[in-house]
C-alpha cells in the first residue's frame, strides 16, 4: 500500500541525467518556461510561427525539385532556380535564429493590465563542461521607453538538483520568481 502511494507522489518529478547537460538545461528551461507564464506573461510564438512557415517553405521547394516532372538534362534551369532558392531561404532562417532568438527559450507579451508595452526575452546558458547555468530576462523591445533593465541570474546546478537529479522545484521557482520581481522593479529606462 505504502509503495503505491510513493509511485503516484513521483509522477510529476522531474528527473534528469545529471552528466548530461543537454538534459540539465532542457529540464530548467521548461520550468522556466512554465514559471515565467504563471505570472500572467503569455507566449509570444510569432518567431517560431515564422521559422516554421519559412522551413514548410524550404521543404516544398526540395520537393518540387525532387519530383518535378522533366529529366535532368531538361531541367537544368529549374533545379539550378529551386537550389539557388533553397540556399537563400536557409540563409534567411539561420539570420533569423542567429540575429533574433539567440539564445532565447521564451519570448512574451506584456502581462494583461501592466503600464509596459513590450514583453520579456527569456535565454539561458549551460556551457559544456560546466555546472553554472545563466539565465537572463531582457526587454523584447530593448529601444522602448518602457523597457526593463536586463537581469541576469548565474548558479551551480548543483544548487537545484539532488544527488538522483531530482529538480527541487521550490528552490528553482523562489529563484526563477525572485529574477522576474527584480526585473519588474527595475526603473524603465528615461529618453535621453
Amino acid at each position: 500500500m505504502e509503495e503505491k502511494k510513493v509511485e503516484s507522489t513521483n509522477k510529476n518529478v522531474k528527473k534528469a541525467n545529471l552528466l548530461d547537460h543537454n538534459s540539465l538545461k532542457h529540464i530548467l528551461d521548461e520550468s522556466v518556461s512554465d514559471i515565467v507564464t504563471s505570472r500572467g506573461y503569455k507566449e509570444d510564438v510569432r518567431l517560431s510561427n515564422l521559422k516554421l512557415f519559412l522551413g514548410t517553405i524550404i521543404i516544398v521547394v526540395a520537393l518540387v525539385a525532387q519530383f518535378y516532372n522533366k529529366k535532368f538534362p531538361e531541367n537544368r534551369d529549374f533545379l539550378i532556380g529551386c537550389i539557388a532558392l533553397y540556399v537563400v531561404l536557409n540563409a534567411v532562417l539561420q539570420l533569423i535564429l542567429y540575429t533574433k532568438e539567440k539564445n532565447a527559450i521564451l519570448f512574451t507579451y506584456p502581462p494583461e493590465g501592466s503600464f509596459t508595452s513590450t514583453g520579456l526575452v527569456v535565454s539561458s546558458k549551460l556551457p559544456r563542461f560546466s555546472d553554472q547555468y545563466t539565465l537572463t530576462i531582457d526587454s523584447a523591445d530593448p529601444k522602448s521607453i518602457s523597457a526593463g533593465k536586463s537581469v541576469h541570474l548565474t548558479k551551480s546546478v548543483t544548487q537545484w538538483f539532488t544527488k538522483e537529479g531530482v529538480l527541487v522545484e521550490g528552490l528553482f521557482w523562489k529563484d526563477v520568481e525572485a529574477l522576474i520581481k527584480e526585473y519588474a522593479q527595475e526603473e524603465p529606462k528615461k529618453k535621453k
